[in-house]
């Protein structure tokens, strides 16, 4: 491999959704003896999943088997009201780690579907956030993913709303936008996007330096629908050469030039340091910043409730000083937090 340099998107890897949800399962194991369950893997990314299942967490795809009384986190990409209810009602202690930017959409679903709309909404079949958002109110929702679909909907009637899956590209939410409106032209969508602005930052990223690569790496699992918007715009922008790795032993040895590197909003930055160094770059590592993200999702309440909880049990008693008013989450990275349970 005589890689000559690397051009680093910035903004890459984890978002603050996947940030929240990941310290939330860390935090939960923490808290809990006995294992713990989560419903869905609770964020895209192999790696990171696997590294909980080490660590005793048991990742299932039916609520109906989780034990009675055991923890339950439900995933970041939310689920359907059903499930919801069913893990309160099977859980020992039940945490919905779900990113603050799907219940934006889930609570846009209730209130569309209140006033009597009928919701076209744009996502991939099968995907875990598609099926928790269409099952909030199934009688109102088509699903789309491209633009040829739209015509071939039924008649919806006057009071028509588009809603999308927040991982998509903007290329493939715009596509179907814009047939929507040709169809509906009174057609109603949120006036602030329901796409994640990480994933647009990170698509914003790869743009400013692709034109420059004579290959880029996309780091991210394949199931991960932003990762696979990335590799999808890469191609897109006509980059001669596209990667796309879950991990450093996977990358190529015959890539060559200038090389770009960026990761899906779930990818962890350990391996972006690994794929970094196993290029190594003759000519060094160009940092290539988009814009400055600066956004937190802190835990669940009732997660930052338990935690305080048990911050002050552990004191009580033992000459431990004061439990503080709060649990500073937001100091710690999900990555650092993950690795410290590692050492438990």
């Amino acid at each position: 491999m005589e890689v000559g340099r690397v051009l680093l998107a910035e903004p890459r890897g984890f978002c603050a959704g996947v940030e929240m949800a990941i310290k939330a399962l860390t935090w939960l194991v923490r808290a809990f003896d006995e294992p713990v369950y989560c419903y869905h893997e609770i964020v895209h990314n192999k790696l990171v999943v696997e590294r909980f299942e080490a660590l005793g967490v048991v990742f299932v795809e039916d609520i109906d088997e989780v034990p009675a009384g055991a923890p339950v986190m439900l995933s970041a990409h939310g689920s359907a009201p059903d499930v919801v209810r069913q893990a309160h009602g099977v859980g020992g202690y039940t945490v919905d780690a779900v990113c603050p930017l799907v219940t934006k959409v889930h609570h846009e679903v209730k209130t569309r579907a209140r006033k009597g709309f009928q919701i076209v909404y744009v996502g991939h079949e099968g995907h875990e956030e598609a099926v928790g958002t269409i099952a909030v109110a199934p009688e109102n929702m088509h699903r789309v993913e491209h633009p040829d679909e739209i015509d071939a909907l039924p008649e919806l009637g006057d009071n028509v709303a588009v809603l999308a899956q927040t991982t998509l590209s903007h290329r493939d939410w715009s596509g179907v936008l814009d047939a929507a409106i040709e169809r509906w032209p009174t057609l109603w969508s949120p006036g602030r996007s329901d796409l994640c602005f990480a994933t647009t930052n990170r698509q914003g990223a790869l743009l400013d330096l692709v034109d420059r690569c004579d290959a880029v790496v996309v780091i991210g699992s394949t199931n991960s629908s932003n990762t696979r918007a990335l590799v999808k715009l890469a191609e897109e922008a006509g980059c001669p050469r596209v990667v796309w790795i879950n991990r450093a032993d996977e990358l190529p040895d015959d890539l060559s030039g200038t090389v770009g590197v960026t990761a899906g909003a779930s990818a962890p930055d350990e391996v972006v340091e690994a794929v970094l160094a196993t290029l190594a770059p003759a000519d060094g590592i160009e940092v290539v910043r988009h814009t400055e993200e600066d956004e937190y999702f802190p835990p669940p309440r009732n997660l930052r409730d338990l935690l305080a909880a048990i911050r002050g049990f552990a004191g009580f008693g033992f000459g431990a000083p004061p439990p503080v008013a709060h649990f500073d989450d937001r100091s710690v990275g999900a990555s650092k937090a993950l690795s410290a349970l590692d050492r438990i």
